[in-house]
């Protein structure tokens, strides 16, 4: 008999995986920085520390927002290379 065991997966759980982040610098100095698999997650900074420091807020967010909207949180894929 399978049994599934339920992991439950809570906010402390999404941060820490180690999702991709996508950090761009700007005409102006700015920097732009989002992490791309989970939608509208964004935001900008005067410096490109401030920037992943600004995402780490985003981040933080997004995700507090998507579990208690009981949304499906997409999690980073990595690709294994034989």
């Amino acid at each position: 008999m399978f049994i599934q065991q339920m992991t439950n997966k809570n906010l402390d759980y999404y941060l820490s995986l180690p999702y991709i982040i996508e950090l761009i610098p700007d005409e102006d100095g700015y920097w732009f920085a989002r992490i791309p698999i989970l939608q509208g997650c964004m935001t900008n900074g005067h410096s490109r520390e401030d920037a992943l420091e600004m995402l780490d807020d985003a981040k933080r967010l997004w995700l507090e927002t998507a579990l208690a909207l009981g949304m499906n949180i997409p999690e980073p894929q990595h690709e294994v290379i034989v």
